[in-house]
C-alpha cells in the first residue's frame, strides 16, 4: 500500500509539473518561462523539476505523452478474445479526450486545452520533444499490437503509424474546426473511415 501511494504521490507530481509548464508558456509564450518559474507554479523545489524532467520541453509534451501511454495499458487489458479494431477503438476512446474527461458527454473543447495542444504543435523549439514523445508512443503501441495478435514484422507498426496519423489529423481538424467540435466526435468519424478501409466519399 505503501508503495501504492508513493507511485500515486509522484504521478501526480509528474502532472502537476506539466500543467504548470502548459500554463506558464501559454500565458507567457515559451520562451519567457524558465524551468525555475514551473517549479514554483507546482510548489515543488528545482531539484524535484530535475528529477522528472530534463528540460520545459519534456514537461510541457510529458501529459500528452501519458495520455497517449495508457492507449497502450488499456490495449494490453482489453478482453484476449475482442477483435483488435473492436480493442483498439475502446482503448484509444477511453484515453484520448482532451480536456473533456470526467464530464460525461461529449461538449466543445476547453480553451486552455486548446491553447496547450496549439502551443504543442505549432512551438518550433517544442518539436523535437513532440517528435520523440510520438516516436515513443508508436513503440507502446506497436508492441502492444504485436502481443496481442502474436504477429511480428511489419503489421504492428503499420497499425500503430495509422493511429498515429489517425491522431494527428484528429488534432489538427479539432484545432480549426469552426464551431468548436468535440475531439471524441471527431475521433469516432475517424475510426469510422478507417474501418470502413477508408472508402472515397460519395
Amino acid at each position: 500500500m505503501a508503495e501504492g501511494l508513493r507511485e500515486r504521490k509522484k504521478q501526480e507530481t509528474r502532472i502537476a509539473l506539466s500543467w504548470a509548464a502548459v500554463r506558464l508558456a501559454v500565458e507567457r509564450g515559451y520562451g519567457a518561462v524558465r524551468i525555475e518559474d514551473i517549479a514554483a507554479e507546482a510548489g515543488v523545489s528545482l531539484r524535484t523539476f530535475r528529477n522528472y524532467f530534463d528540460s520545459k520541453a519534456d514537461a510541457i509534451a510529458a501529459r500528452e505523452v501519458d495520455r497517449s501511454l495508457k492507449i497502450a495499458e488499456e490495449l494490453r487489458a482489453r478482453p484476449a478474445d475482442e477483435p483488435l479494431w473492436v480493442a483498439i477503438r475502446a482503448a484509444i476512446e477511453a484515453h484520448f479526450a482532451l480536456g473533456e474527461e470526467g464530464h460525461g458527454s461529449r461538449r466543445p473543447p476547453d480553451e486552455q486545452w486548446l491553447k496547450g495542444i496549439r502551443l504543442m504543435m505549432t512551438e518550433p523549439a517544442l518539436q523535437g520533444a513532440i517528435v520523440l514523445a510520438y516516436a515513443r508512443v508508436g513503440e507502446e503501441m506497436a508492441a502492444a499490437i504485436a502481443e496481442r495478435t502474436g504477429i511480428t514484422g511489419m503489421y504492428p507498426r503499420l497499425v500503430a503509424d495509422v493511429i498515429g496519423a489517425a491522431r494527428g489529423v484528429v488534432m489538427a481538424e479539432w484545432m480549426r474546426a469552426d464551431p468548436p467540435r468535440s475531439i471524441a466526435d471527431l475521433l469516432t468519424e475517424a475510426l469510422d473511415q478507417i474501418e470502413a478501409g477508408l472508402p472515397v466519399p460519395e
